[in-house]
């Protein structure tokens, strides 16, 4: 993944990998490479879904991955 890559989406996505991320979510690995982009390139600001992030806390536990509902925010610096 590419330093522009935009977080929280990018650390979600590091943790589990694009490919598993596509396939849990239903989604094409384009749409999901998406919410790591700015919304001005068409992207989610790095933001991932609600009901994205849902599956993802749920897939993550089943597999005790270290994920917890606070990854999905950006840093409050």
């Amino acid at each position: 993944m590419s330093e522009t890559h935009l977080n929280p989406a990018k650390s979600v996505i590091g943790k589990i990998g694009i490919e598993k991320v596509a396939s849990i979510t239903g989604k094409h690995v384009s749409r999901v490479y998406r919410w790591m982009y700015p919304k001005e390139r068409g992207g989610t600001g790095g933001r991932v879904p609600q009901e994205d992030a849902e599956k993802l806390l749920a897939y993550a536990k089943e597999n005790k991955i270290d994920l917890a509902p606070a990854d999905f925010f950006a840093d409050a610096a």
